[in-house]
């Protein structure tokens, strides 16, 4: 199946607008290792959010070296924390293994080994919950630092750091547009925009980050749209 995908970006969207020289001394975290540890958190914290919630089930990917060192690093307690909703900071990691057996999720992990084309950090979730089912594929940059790549196979690229509307909607003209539109009536710049479709008049996907909160008549307003199939929409990590 091929994706076909469009990037919008602001002129001056570049690698400074995900990073700082705090991001390079390395964030507030518990574990050894900032791209091992906390961005593995980061993922999983994500997928919770796309979720909704704690997962009943999760597979987990491992890709590169996070497949040879995720035991020993602690990527399999980071991901697991993630997913019920901690931050890097909380505590609460060195107990994943026991606390996700509270919550009754169930998990498998598997180490895939080698894979070109991904980034050297992958990692790829499979979760579910009740009839929801979301699959996520992030990349830990180091300093804590991610990047969400895929969200249900769609190219997706946003950071987790920002406002986040994730819309998926039928392939038709001006939508891009009107979504657009609509949110600049409420005052939200966008910062990056990705937009992935399955194929011509197929089902699309936006990823749009933002610097400023979406009104909730905005979002209810957009998500009763006859053409808008699904719409989740993230705060910022921490939020």
């Amino acid at each position: 199946m091929v994706l076909n995908t469009l990037y919008f970006t602001s002129p001056i969207n570049t690698m400074s607008e995900r990073s700082s020289i705090f991001d390079m001394i390395g964030p507030v975290m518990i574990g050894p290792s900032s791209s091992h540890t906390a961005g593995v958190v980061k993922i999983g914290n994500v997928a919770h959010h796309i979720l909704g919630g704690t997962p009943e089930k999760a597979e987990i990917l491992f890709y590169n070296s996070f497949a040879r060192t995720f035991e020993g690093h602690g990527s399999d307690k980071a991901i697991l924390a993630g997913l019920m909703g901690f931050l890097p900071d909380d505590e609460r990691i060195r107990s994943a293994f026991e606390l996700a057996e509270k919550e009754g999720l169930v998990y498998e992990f598997r180490s895939i080994g080698n894979a070109s084309t991904l980034h050297p950090n992958s990692i790829k979730i499979v979760l579910t919950r009740g009839s929801e089912k979301v699959e996520v594929l992030g990349e830990s940059l180091g300093g804590g630092v991610i990047n969400i790549r895929e969200v249900d196979g769609f190219t997706a690229n946003f950071s987790g750091q920002t406002y986040t509307l994730i819309l998926k909607a039928e392939d038709k003209k001006g939508t891009i547009a009107f979504v657009a539109e609509v949110l600049g009536h409420d005052d939200c710049n966008i910062a990056t925009m990705t937009v992935s479709r399955k194929g011509k008049h197929d089902l699309a996907c936006q990823f749009i980050e933002m610097d400023t909160p979406v009104a909730e008549l905005t979002l209810e307003y957009l998500g009763s749209l006859s053409w808008v199939h699904q719409l989740k929409y993230l705060k910022p990590m921490g939020q």
